[in-house]
C-alpha cells in the first residue's frame, strides 16, 4: 500500500502487524519539500536521526546543493524504513535564516562578528594563561550527546591528555547518566544487554518511566505492530501521565513522584513470595540475592500502596504479569532517571531481570534507555564521566593502557578522583575555580535546573565562556566567544544508538558560511595549543573523520565496546551493533548470553557506589563481594524525597518531553510543522485538581516553586491527581521579549522552577521532585492550551481543544513491502 498521511495528526503512521518471532515488515516513510518527487532528487546521502536516541536510519535528499527531504532506509535493523515526525521534518532547521555563519567575539560588552583566527587566538590565549597561572583544574568542557563519536573521542583526548583536566562532562548527565551507572552497578560495565529486536519475541513488555510513544516514536511503532498482530505482548506501564503507552497497557501504575524504589521493592517482594525466581540462574551468574530478599521481605503491595498512592491490588497484578512472563523485555527512561533515588530504582529493574533469569535470549531484554542520539558515544568515548573504552579510573592498569594508546605518561591522565559531573562543574565555576568553560552543542541556560542561578554563573566576569553551536542560543548570548558549528547532514561521522547500533552519517551539503564541523574545531584547537605526546610528537595524530574513527577503534580494542570489526565501508550497508570484532563480524545483538562478561575486578568499568551516599565502593570491598565477576544484585531501601509537598506548595511538579520537540527547541522550534504542533509551553493538571482551584482548559496559570515561576496555558488531562506537568523545551529565543527572560515575574522555561538536586550515584539532576502551587493569572478567552492532542497531553474533554494536525505540508508517503520504489538505494 502506498499512502500519504498527515504525520503530525498521525505521528506513528499505519500498521504492519506481525506475529512473535517474525521479522518486522518494511514500511518506507518519505517526506520531500513541496512540489518535489523522488525523481527530482540529485542524490541521496546516508544518515540516521539526530533528534532522538532511536537511531532511525535514513537517506538525505539533496537537490541543487540543498537538503530537500528524507526517506527511511528499508534494510536497516533499527527502523525498517520508518521515520518519526522529528525525522521527517527536522531537516528543515539546517536552512534556518538565523544559523550562525561566522565566529562572534565579545567586544565592548557585545558579541560582534569576527574571523576564525581571532576567535581561536582568544581561546588559546586564555587557555595558556590559565594553565600557567592556575593549572588544568581551571578549565572545563561541557559537551553534548549530539556530537559524532569521532568528535566526542577527540574532545576526550584533548581534555584528559592535552589540557589535563578532570572537568569534562556531557549534557547526557541530564538524561542518561543513570542508565550508565545502573548498568555499572549491576554488570560492572556500561552497555545495553538487550536489543530492539527483543520486541519481536517478547510476550511481556514493561516500560518503567519510559514514554516510548513520544521519546522514541519509531520503536513505539514496532510495539504497536506487535500489538496489532497475533499473540500480542502484554504491556506494563509505570508513569503518572496518561501516555499512549499507558492507554495500551494491560496494567498501568501511576505512582506518586519520588516513590519508584518503594514500588520496585514491592514488585520484587511479590516475585520472590510467589516463587517466580530462577534459582539456577542466580547461583550461576549473580551475587547478593540473600541481601536483596531480606531488603524487600517487608515491602508488601499494601506497604507500597501507602507510599506510592497506587492500589495494592494493582501492584500485585503488575507483579503477576511480570512473574508469568516467559520472554520479558523491560525499558527504563527519565521517569526513573530524573526522579528521586534514580540509580537505586533503575538497578531494581536490573534485579527483576536477574531473579527471573531474563537476559541474553530473544525477547528477554533489558534496555536502560538513552535520551539523546549519541549519549552512548559520550559514555564510551570518555566524555561523560568515565575514561574512554569503559575503562576504570580507579584501576591503574586501565589508566596505563590508555596512556600507552595515547603515548603519554599515566600521570598525564587525571585519575586522582572521579571525573567531574556537570552540576559540580557549574558549582566550581560559580565558586571561581573553573575560569574557562567550553560549551559545545548544548544550551544550559535553558536545560539546567534553577535557571536564575545558571544565568548568573554564566554571566560572571571571571568566567571565560566559549559556546560552539548552530544558533545564538540563550547560552551563546552570555558567551565570550561563539563558534559556528556544522550539524547533521553537513559533516561525516558515526554515532551509536540506545541498543548499541552504530550508524554512519555522511555529509550531504556544505555548512553555511564559515561554520565548521565540531571535529575540525577541536583539531584546530589542539594544533594551536601544540599538545604533544611523551616523544614530543603531536598528541592528536588524526586529521579527518575516518582517521579519527580508526584511532577510536584502537582505543576500543579488547574492551566491551569493541569497534575493531567496523569500518565506514561496512557501515554503508546499515547499522551494526557493537561489539563488532573478528570473532563477531556482524556485531552482537544481545550481551550476556553466557552470563556477565565484564564484572570481574580486573576488567570492570567501576567497582560501584553506595546507592544512598554515592560514595565509591573500594576495590578491596568489590573484590570481597564479587571475586568471580558475577552480576551484582544491589538492594536499596526506600527513602522519602528531599522536597515534599506542603500547604504552600501542595502539588508535585514533574517535567518532561513532547513528541514534537527535542531539548530546547533550537532545531525543532524552527521547523514549521513541529512548532505548529506544540508552539508554546503549557501546564497539565487533572480535572479534579483544576476543579478544586476553579480552573478551566486554556486558563493562563502560574506554576510556582521555591525557585521561580512559569506562566503557561492550562491543559486538563488524565494525569494523576496531586501533580502538575511542564514540558521543558521552551526557552526565550523566540519570545516577544527577544531573548533572555525579563527580570522578575514568571518565565517560560520549566527549569526556572526545578531544584538543584541530583542522584548520589549517577549525579543526574532530579527534574521530577519539586513541590509547586498553581494559581490563576488570567481567565481564558476561549482559546485552548497549546498542548498537542495526539499525545500524553490529550485533553480529558476532546471537545475542549481542536485536534492537532499538520495540514498538507505535514503529509508524508508510506510504502509497504512489495511496492515498486521502496528500495533505499538511488
Amino acid at each position: 500500500m502506498k499512502a500519504s498521511t498527515d504525520r503530525i495528526a498521525d505521528p506513528w503512521g499505519g500498521r504492519t502487524p506481525y506475529p512473535p518471532g517474525a521479522p518486522w515488515p518494511t514500511r518506507i516513510d518519505t517526506h520531500l519539500a513541496a512540489g518535489l518527487t523522488p525523481a527530482d532528487v540529485d542524490r541521496w546521502a546516508q544518515s540516521a536521526s539526530l533528534l532522538h536516541s532511536n537511531g532511525d536510519a535514513m537517506d538525505i535528499a539533496v537537490k541543487d546543493g540543498r537538503i530537500v527531504g528524507v526517506r527511511g532506509r528499508a534494510d536497516d535493523r533499527v527502523n525498517r524504513g520508518r521515520l518519526g515526525p522529528k525525522d521527517l521534518f527536522g531537516w528543515q532547521a539546517n536552512a534556518s535564516h538565523d544559523r550562525l555563519a561566522r565566529p562572534l567575539v565579545r567586544t565592548g560588552g557585545h558579541l560582534v562578528e569576527s574571523d576564525w583566527d581571532t576567535a581561536m587566538d582568544r581561546i588559546v590565549a586564555r587557555t595558556r594563561e590559565l594553565l600557567r597561572e592556575r593549572g588544568p583544574g581551571a578549565i572545563g568542557f561541557y559537551t553534548t550527546g549530539q556530537l559524532f563519536l569521532e568528535e566526542s573521542y577527540t574532545l576526550a583526548v584533548i581534555a584528559r591528555a592535552g589540557v589535563g583536566t578532570n572537568h569534562l562532562d556531557g549534557n547526557t548527565r541530564l538524561c542518561t547518566a543513570t542508565a550508565g551507572e545502573a548498568l555499572k552497578e549491576t554488570f560492572g560495565c556500561d552497555g545495553q544487554p538487550g536489543s530492539y529486536g527483543d520486541i519481536d519475541h517478547a510476550d511481556t513488555i514493561a516500560l518503567f518511566g519510559h514514554n516510548m510513544a513520544e521519546t522514541q516514536p519509531v520503536l513505539w511503532m514496532r510495539v504497536l505492530d506487535r500489538l496489532a498482530g497475533p499473540d500480542a505482548p502484554r504491556l506494563l506501564c509505570v508513569d503518572p501521565r496518561p501516555t499512549q503507552v499507558a492507554r495500551h497497557a494491560a496494567v498501568h501504575l501511576a505512582p506518586r513522584a519520588g516513590t519508584n524504589v518503594a514500588l520496585m521493592n514491592a514488585l520484587l517482594h511479590e516475585l520472590i513470595r510467589t516463587g517466580r525466581v530462577d534459582h539456577d540462574y542466580l547461583r550461576a551468574h549473580t551475587v547478593g540475592f540473600e541481601e536483596l530478599a531480606a531488603q524487600v521481605a517487608a515491602c508488601t503491595p499494601e506497604w507500597a500502596a501507602g507510599i506510592c498512592d497506587v492500589p495494592a491490588a494493582r501492584i500485585a497484578e503488575a507483579a503477576a504479569l511480570l512473574g508469568s512472563a516467559e520472554r520479558l523485555l523491560s525499558t527504563v527512561l527519565q521517569g526513573f532517571y530524573q526522579s528521586h533515588q534514580a540509580t537505586a530504582a533503575a538497578v531494581q529493574v536490573n534485579n527483576l531481570h536477574l531473579i527471573r533469569g531474563m537476559l541474553g535470549r530473544p525477547g528477554c531484554g533489558l534496555l536502560q534507555m538513552n535520551g539523546q542520539p549519541t549519549a552512548q558515544n559520550t559514555r564510551e568515548c570518555g566524555a561523560n564521566g568515565d575514561l574512554p573504552g569503559f575503562r576504570n579510573w580507579e584501576n591503574d592498569q586501565h589508566v596505563a593502557d590508555l596512556a600507552r594508546i595515547w603515548n603519554v605518561a599515566p600521570e598525564r591522565i587525571p585519575h586522582y578522583g572521579p571525573p567531574t559531573p556537570a552540576l559540580q562543574m557549574f558549582r566550581f565555576a560559580e565558586q571561581g575555580s573553573i575560569r574557562l568553560l567550553w560549551i559545545s552543542g548544548t544550551n544550559p541556560a535553558v536545560s539546567l535546573p534553577e535557571l536564575h542561578r545558571i544565568r548568573r554563573v554564566l554571566g560572571q566576569e571571571q568566567l571565560f565562556t566559549v559556546v560552539q553551536d548552530l544558533f545564538l542560543t540563550e547560552t551563546a548570548q552570555l558567551a565570550d566567544v561563539v563558534l559556528p558549528a556544522a550539524t547533521w547532514g553537513e559533516k561525516t561521522g558515526t554515532f551509536t544508538n540506545a541498543d548499541r547500533t552504530v550508524h554512519l552519517s555522511e555529509e550531504a551539503v556544505e555548512p553555511p558560511g564559515e561554520a565548521r564541523p565540531d571535529l575540525d574545531i577541536f583539531l584546530d584547537y589542539a594544533r594551536r595549543m601544540e599538545f604533544r605526546d611523551k616523544d614530543d610528537g603531536p598528541l592528536i595524530t588524526w586529521h579527518d573523520p575516518q582517521s579519527a574513527f580508526r584511532a577510536w577503534q584502537e582505543c576500543s580494542a579488547g574492551r566491551p565496546c569493541d569497534y575493531t570489526g567496523l569500518s565506514y565501508d561496512k557501515l554503508r550497508g546499515g547499522g551494526i551493533q557493537w561489539p563488532c570484532t573478528e570473532q563477531a563480524p556482524d556485531g552482537t545483538e544481545r550481551l550476556y548470553a553466557d552470563g556477565p562478561a565484564w564484572a570481574h575486578p580486573e576488567v570492570c568499568e567501576s567497582f560501584g557506589k553506595d546507592l544512598v551516599t554515592g560514595a565509591s565502593v573500594t576495590e578491596v570491598e568489590y573484590r570481597a563481594l564479587n571475586p568471580g565477576g558475577r552480576a551484582v544484585l544491589r538492594a536499596a531501601e526506600y527513602l522519602p524525597p528531599h522536597e515534599d509537598t506542603s500547604d504552600e506548595y501542595p502539588l508535585q511538579l514533574t517535567t518532561g518531553r513532547t513528541l514534537y520537540h527535542f531539548h530546547t527547541r533550537t532545531k525543532t522550534g524552527r521547523v514549521p510543522q513541529l512548532n505548529a504542533a506544540a508552539p508554546d509551553v503549557w501546564a497539565e493538571m487533572s480535572a479534579a485538581e483544576a476543579t478544586a482551584r476553579g480552573l478551566h482548559e486554556g486558563d493562563l496559570v502560574e506554576v510556582t516553586t521555591a525557585r521561580g515561576a512559569v506562566s503557561a496555558r492550562l491543559r486538563i488531562t488524565a494525569i494523576r491527581d496531586g501533580m502538575v506537568f511542564l514540558p521543558f523545551h521552551y526557552g526565550y529565543w523566540d519570545t516577544a521579549e527577544g531573548h533572555l527572560p525579563p527580570p522578575g515575574g514568571a518565565g517560560r522555561a520549566a527549569n526556572e522552577t526545578t531544584i538543584t538536586d541530583w542522584d548520589p550515584a549517577s549525579k543526574q539532576p532530579l527534574y521530577k521532585t519539586a513541590a509547586a502551587r498553581v494559581t490563576l493569572l488570567e481567565r481564558t478567552d476561549g482559546t485552548p492550551g497549546p498542548a498537542p492532542t495526539t499525545t500524553a497531553s490529550a485533553p480529558v474533554d476532546p471537545d475542549s481543544a481542536p485536534a492537532t494536525t499538520g495540514g498538507p505540508a505535514a503529509h508524508a508517503t508510506q510504502h509497504t513491502a512489495g511496492e515498486e520504489g521502496t528500495g533505499t538505494r538511488p
